[in-house]
């Protein structure tokens, strides 16, 4: 990297005004070459100016202006060296230059007036000069694989400039991580949606991730993210969205190093929106679920988990409407009692651990608000293979991933807020 440091000066020579601009030193910072240029007529920029001799004229005569022999001309000015050195990392040359954290520029003896860093293409790179000159840094990570340049301008106290400039290239990933969300583009979710974002690989540079995925929104709604374990980041707003939201997720995370040498590998966008609230809540002690939907309620008789395997209580959201499943006695652990193999139409699933909002075709309609009979779902009237028009077919169509259930009164404990998308169950302070 070459630090050059400019300077104008003025002399009047032979009636000419001659301006000459300087370069002080070779090489190393602060150095560079000499720059001149001439304001008015007549002369060499930086050389004494004579009249050239009339024909017949002796050398060493009175010039024709009228000056006397042997006259003294006057000097150009001594060029003035700036006291400012720039420094600009990585050097001028450089390759596999990290993307975060290893473009500085600072100055001695000045204050930086003006830093410059574009790629190829002369797309600038945001930065932040500090209060009081003496270095710029830029304002996120630069892009991977692309060749930048970096031009800087510094001034001294009497306000003589110095220029720097350097030219590197950033690193090619050579890892990335694999990243995946529940996010579907131009979907549309209910009130209760958070979206989660895993990795494949383990993320040990969290709050950097974090910073490199926001939520932009149409109303100023907030989001927050919160880490469970090194591969899940799961992020919600305080409260359950309102209704017509729109949202963009903003992944930049492909020159973010998540973990020493291994690179988030996405830059994309991923739109929403939020559509009408619904909110239902089990009653576990009266076998009944109450649906509020844009302020209308219905109440519909269920059947959830028995004294056996209970249901959970507390707030969970539906993760994914599935359809029918096959549901299996065989694939719970400790499973006991009769074993069962059931086709479940209208099955929309609430946690990772097997809880479903589901039909229920083989129980007899009288156990529906009055027993709890299922292994820990919540189960509503239906015929096999499921039809539209049953409670359950009714419920089931006019559901949206997102929607929230609640269970209350049942006999065992609250879900964990890493169990489906159950994050709801955590105070705002703790999220």
């Amino acid at each position: 990297m070459k630090s050059i440091r400019r300077v104008v000066a003025a002399g009047l020579v032979g009636g000419a005004l001659v301006l000459t601009s300087a370069c002080g030193g070779s090489g190393g910072a602060g150095s560079g070459t000499a720059a001149k240029a001439e304001l008015g007529a007549g002369g060499t920029a930086g050389a004494p100016s004579s009249a050239a001799p009339a024909d017949g004229q002796a050398t060493g005569a009175p010039a024709a202006t009228g000056a006397p022999a042997g006259a003294a001309t006057t000097a150009p000015a001594a060029p003035k060296v700036s006291q400012a050195v720039v420094d600009i990392q990585p050097k001028s040359g450089a390759v596999d230059v990290a993307p975060n954290g290893a473009l500085k520029v600072a100055v001695t003896g000045g204050k930086l007036t003006t830093v410059k860093v574009s790629d190829k293409a002369g797309k600038e790179v945001a930065g932040t000069l500090a209060a009081d000159g003496s270095s710029w840094t830029p304002s996120g990570p630069l892009a991977v694989g692309t060749a930048y340049q970096v031009n800087a301008l510094a001034a001294d106290a009497g306000g003589v400039v110095a220029e720097a400039e350097s030219g590197f290239t950033t690193l090619a990933p050579e890892r990335e991580s694999k990243v995946s969300d529940n996010v579907q583009d131009n979907a549309t979710y209910g009130v209760g949606m958070i979206v989660s974002v895993d990795f494949d690989k383990d993320v040990k540079n969290k709050e950097a991730v974090a910073r490199g995925i926001t939520f932009e929104t149409d109303n100023g709604t907030v989001l927050k993210g919160h880490w469970f374990g090194d591969r899940r980041l799961d992020f919600r707003p305080e409260k359950h969205w309102t209704p017509g939201t729109k949202v963009t997720v903003k992944y930049r995370l492909k020159s973010v190093e998540i973990a020493p040498g291994v690179y988030g590998g996405v830059d994309r966008d991923e739109p929403f929106t939020i559509g009408r609230s619904q909110v239902s809540t089990v009653d576990a002690k009266t076998h009944r679920m109450t649906v509020v939907r844009d302020g209308q309620s219905s109440v519909l008789d269920i059947t959830s988990g028995s004294s056996e395997f209970p249901t959970w209580n507390g707030t969970m959201v539906v993760m994914s409407k599935e359809g029918v499943v096959r549901m299996q006695s065989s694939t719970l652990p400790g499973m006991t009692g009769d074993p069962y193999d059931k086709q479940v139409p209208h099955s929309m699933r609430l946690t990772d651990s097997g809880t479903y909002v589901h039909g229920n075709w083989w129980r007899p309609a009288s156990v529906f608000g009055t027993q709890n009979t299922s292994h820990g779902c919540v189960a509503l009237k239906d015929v096999e293979g499921g039809a539209p028009g049953t409670e359950a077919g009714k419920f089931y169509d006019g559901s949206l991933i997102g929607d929230i259930v609640t269970v209350l009164n049942s006999t065992r404990g609250q879900v964990k807020p890493d169990n489906g998308l159950s994050g709801w169950n955590m105070d705002w302070s703790a999220w």
